[in-house]
């Protein structure tokens, strides 16, 4: 899982490359929740780059890209959004692996 440093390097992985966005915060149950299983999902996806966007960090673009709940995932591929995954609602690992899978 990459962590951006600024929002000029989370701009760089919008642009570049296929990229999965995982908004997410630390006070987030439901993303305490799924984050033991991120490794297991980014190993199964490994043409794909895992980047963890810190929702209150980057409170702008997360209201920017609609972010309404967390975790939430978004999938762009050089600067095209391929898909997103966002609801309020828990995500399991098959879900979060479903939707991947369709994005493709």
């Amino acid at each position: 899982m990459i962590i951006p440093k600024n929002v000029e390097d989370l701009a760089n992985y919008v642009e570049n490359g296929e990229n999965v966005f995982c908004f997410m915060a630390d006070w987030c149950g439901d993303c305490r929740f799924i984050k033991p299983y991120l490794p297991e999902i980014e190993a199964d996806f490994p043409d794909l780059q895992f980047i963890e966007v810190d929702r209150d960090q980057y409170i702008d673009i997360a209201k920017m890209w609609n972010i309404l709940g967390i975790p939430s995932f978004v999938v762009i591929k050089n600067g095209e959004e391929r898909g997103r995954f966002v609801s309020k609602n828990r995500k399991t690992k098959e879900e979060i692996e479903d939707f991947l899978s369709s994005v493709r």
